[in-house]
Order: structure tokens, then sequence, then C-alpha cells
């Protein structure tokens, strides 16, 4: 069985939340003890993660920085998170798997996304990402080409595109690895965005993909047989929060379709993930899991969390 986890940002942060290098290492060990069990069960597992907190980090040291050297693009935020949230998930993982007595290896490939150059989010760019700074401090990132927004009260934040991902470009390489054996980690943060011109010759651009909906793509193009989206609770919920509120176990795409289409799901969090879910169902044919991290293997052998199937 070939399997993709899309890891949640709970997974390479602190209970709080909190990203600081020490709490990513420790976050991820815990992530990768789950991993190394499949792996060991015969599994093969590719990974691939969010980079919310680790761009974020980036975006204040550009921020600090503006007036002293031009801020880094967030195609480079993008390459540069890859890098290291990579390599702290293959430390990890190795160390897993050394425990289990497996010689299995790890591997991060830096990946990048096609996306459409007239994508509509370029026109106006709707993602706000990073901290809130005052009007001020806000105007000297302006002057390097950003767009900022004023937010009322809480000050001005930075607005840009998320275009929807149209090809994971380094896919094949990633295959390749898995079919010689590695542990695979790719697409991280949905992937860095690039743009082809008319020659196919790729360049970066300033957006953010969805992580969820790039690892559709990226599972879709490695041939895998599930989707794993993990996250930090059990089961996507209806009524989230409420006295009534109901788990979703197995259910076909279009049940889950529909209970999208009722608004059962918040845009910021669990919807992109049922969209995932189901795009890689519908596109594939294979079976998609919305679970915990810590729900993994009993989701995988015994149809725990929300298991998403073909009509």
């Amino acid at each position: 069985m070939r399997v993709l986890i899309a890891l949640g940002g709970n997974a390479m942060t602190n209970a709080e939340g909190r990203a600081r290098p020490d709490d990513q290492i420790a976050a991820v060990a815990t992530a990768a003890e789950a991993v190394a069990d499949l792996v060991v069960s015969g599994v093969e597992v590719v990974l691939t993660h969010g980079n919310g907190p680790q761009v974020g980090n980036l975006l204040v040291k550009n921020e600090i920085a503006a007036s002293v050297v031009p801020p880094v693009p967030l195609d480079w935020c993008g390459a540069q998170t890859q890098g290291t949230v990579g390599y702290v998930l293959m430390n990890a993982l190795d160390g897993a798997l050394a425990a289990r007595r497996s010689e299995r290896r790890t591997a991060t490939v830096v990946t990048r996304t096609r996306v459409a150059a007239d994508d509509p989010g370029f026109v106006r760019p709707t993602k706000p990402i990073g901290r809130y700074l005052s009007a001020e401090e806000a105007a000297v990132l302006v002057s390097h080409g950003e767009t900022w927004e004023d937010r009322g009260e809480k000050g001005w934040r930075r607005m840009v595109a998320s275009p929807e991902p149209l090809e994971i470009v380094d896919a094949p390489a990633a295959t390749a690895l898995v079919d010689a054996g590695y542990v695979v980690v790719a697409a991280g943060g949905g992937g860095i965005p690039v743009v082809a011109d008319a020659d196919g010759r790729l360049s970066g651009v300033e957006a953010v993909i969805d992580k969820d909906l790039g690892a559709a793509i990226l599972a879709r193009g490695l041939g895998a047989d599930v989707l794993v989206v993990a996250t930090d609770v059990t089961h996507a919920v209806l009524r989230f929060g409420q006295p009534d509120a109901e788990e979703l176990g197995t259910l076909t795409v279009s049940e889950l379709r529909g209970h999208a289409a009722e608004g059962h799901f918040a845009s910021g969090s669990m919807g992109p993930k049922v969209d995932a879910a189901c795009r890689f169902v519908e596109q594939t044919g294979g079976r998609a899991v919305i679970t915990s991290l810590e729900n993994i293997t009993a989701a995988l052998e015994q149809g725990a969390g929300t298991v998403v199937v073909p009509d």
C-alpha cells in the first residue's frame, strides 16, 4: 500500500501552537513515531506538511530587516521552509526507524507546484498572511512591491494570492525515490508556487498554495492508494461545537460534498481538508481519510476516522 500523509500544523508545533526550533523538533519526533510504525508494517509512506508557522517566522525577519535588505519573496520562503522542515522530519524519522531496526532511509524533495499565471487570485489577492503592522511599517514593505490592506483597529496585514494548484512539477522525482525504497518528504506547504512561460520555463510567484489541495494532487501523481489528511481531531464533524455534533465515519464522496454544501466545514480549517479528500477520491477512485495523527494506523487497518470512498 502506498500512502500519502499530509501533516497538519499541530504535527510541527507544541500544544500551545508555539513554533520555536525546540518545539518543532519535539513535535516532529512524536509524529515520526506514528509514521515509523506504518513504515515497518510494510506501507510505502510519503509525507507532506504545512509551513504556515515557519513562513510566518521568515516574514517577521523580512519585516524587521526591510529597511536594510530587500524582503525574501514568498517562493523563496517556501523553498527554505521545505528544506528546514524536511531536514527535521528526516532526522526524526531516521531515529524512529533505527529504533525499530529498520534500514529504510529518508529523503526530502524541494518541490515546485505549477499554477496558472492568469489565475483569478492574482488579480486581487485575498489570502491574509503574517502579523499585523502599523501603517508606517507596512508602507516600507509596500515600497518593495508587496500588497498590504488596512484591517482597521488591528492594523495592516499582507494579502497574497492563493491560486489553484495544477501540477506537482517534481512528483516524478518523488516517485523515483519512493520506488527506490525511500520514505519521502515532498511538496511542503503545498509546494513552491511557479508559473510557466510560453517556452515552458518556470519562475516563482508571490503566492501561497493550500497544503491539502497540493497533497491531493501529489497523491494522485505518486499513484497513492490512500490520502491521509492528519489533523488535530479524530473525525470530520457535523455541527462542530454544538450539543448535537456528529462525527462522520465512512461515507461516499457525494455524501461528504453534500455536507460541505450545507456549510458544515469552515473554510479556514476543515473545509480545505474535506475538499482535498473528495478531489483525491473523485480523481483516482482511491480512499481518503481525515483523522488525527495518533489514529492513522487504526484508520488504515480498521477504517477508523472519517473515511471517504467512491460513490
